[in-house]
């Protein structure tokens, strides 16, 4: 059974999980996020900004948070809804294995009247890290909902990565008015603010790091789209939790449910959904 210790630096409450491998993870209670994952060698694949803060309600800036019931301004939550800015409890772990689950308190439920349990399973394998969304909705009318893994990962250099799967597949530009576009190129590249939402994307997508001669695996089930975001100089100068220069080492890949439409979740129903993550040499 994994254990739930205390954070020494935040003071707050995580899970480490640990594959028969030696891929490690870490898993914090607040918000359900992963904050670390690491191969077998020790190597991390994740990014989390060296300026996060650790202090709820606030959502930790990098890893993997948890957008849900909304992703983005796709419903009638603030950003990203609340998933990511609660205290989640852990109902089920193993050494390599968490299972976190969440019910919307009273003041949530004023904001989103819609009663729900979400649970997120976290499990490493051989450098393999494995997430698994699942909301039931426990109340009496259908309600809907938009939801992504917000992934950040950590590359060696923005101008050598790239991500790999999306040519010809539609986008809406967040930088451009959410304007319908296509993409052309055989892959994306970095060379100014990138905010795109990927519609209907392929199931099997890559973060490409040409210095370090690896590509991060991305293999998703139950989210149609994918987001590409990458703040650029001016945004990660004005955000508070990111360090002016960070935007150099780090891409973020977010399988979601966002401009294709939202998911309509029938009383009692469940929706389910997953991302694999795993690791191939160029």
């Amino acid at each position: 059974m994994a254990e739930v210790t205390t954070d020494q630096n935040s003071g707050l409450r995580k899970v480490v999980l640990k594959s028969p491998e030696g891929t490690t993870a870490e898993v914090f209670v607040h918000g359900a996020h992963v904050t670390s994952w690491k191969t077998t060698t020790g190597e991390e694949v994740l990014f989390v900004s060296k300026q996060a803060v650790y202090k709820p309600p606030k959502a930790i800036r990098g890893g993997i948070p948890v957008c849900f019931p909304q992703f983005g301004g796709f419903g009638p939550l603030s950003q990203h809804g609340f998933a990511r800015n609660s205290e989640f409890a852990v109902t089920d772990s193993a050494p390599e294995s968490v299972t976190l689950s969440l019910t919307p308190n009273e003041e949530q439920l004023k904001l989103f009247p819609h009663p729900f349990a979400l649970t997120v399973q976290v499990q490493v394998g051989n450098d393999i890290l494995e997430q698994t969304l699942t909301a039931t909705n426990t109340g009496s009318e259908a309600f809907e909902l938009t939801a992504a893994l917000h992934t950040y990962f950590g590359i060696s250099s923005i101008d050598k990565a790239r991500v790999d799967g999306l040519q010809g597949v539609d986008y809406l530009g967040s930088l451009a008015d959410k304007r319908r576009l296509t993409e052309n190129g055989a892959y994306v590249r970095f060379s100014g603010e990138v905010d795109r939402i990927y519609l209907a994307t392929p199931s099997r997508l890559e973060v490409v790091d040409e210095a370090r001669g690896r590509a991060v695996v991305v293999e998703k089930e139950g989210f149609p789209d994918a987001v590409v975001w990458n703040p650029w100089v001016e945004k990660a100068a004005g955000m508070g939790d990111f360090g002016d220069d960070e935007y150099k080492e780090m891409v973020c890949l977010e399988p979601a449910v966002a401009g294709s439409g939202p998911v309509t979740l029938q009383p009692g129903a469940s929706w389910s959904a997953k991302q694999k993550l795993s690791l191939r040499e160029l």
